[in-house]
């Protein structure tokens, strides 16, 4: 747990989040429809929120193509990410992004 009379690392200021009720329908669509995005999801579906890091994801491609992925699926409202300790945890905004985009995210963990 991060300590309370700490200022947040510089990391950690440069995380923002969009609510997805604030991302274009182009623009949710643009983010899964790259299959690395989709494999993120899909991975992030079958755990419990907060437990896996970026680097626990085994993806077919660099550390700063991963980090670019992963902000686009922040930006597009699909995950939400916070940092603790050296590592950065990831959570499906599953409830948020139905409400948005009712039936999307279904289609993309249907598919194999």
């Amino acid at each position: 747990m991060p300590d309370e009379g700490r200022a947040p690392s510089q990391r950690a200021r440069n995380l923002s989040h969009v609510h997805p009720a604030d991302v274009t329908l182009g623009d949710a669509l643009t983010a899964l429809a790259d299959p690395v995005r989709r494999t993120i999801v899909k991975e992030l579906a079958g755990g419990p929120d907060w437990t896996r890091a970026c680097g626990t994801f085994d993806l077919p491609v660099t550390k700063a193509t991963r980090s670019h992925h992963f902000a686009v699926l922040r930006q597009a409202g699909v995950i939400e990410q916070r940092d603790v300790g050296s590592r950065r945890l990831n959570r499906l905004r599953r409830p948020e992004f139905d409400a948005a985009f009712p039936g999307l995210l279904d289609l993309v963990l249907r598919e194999t």
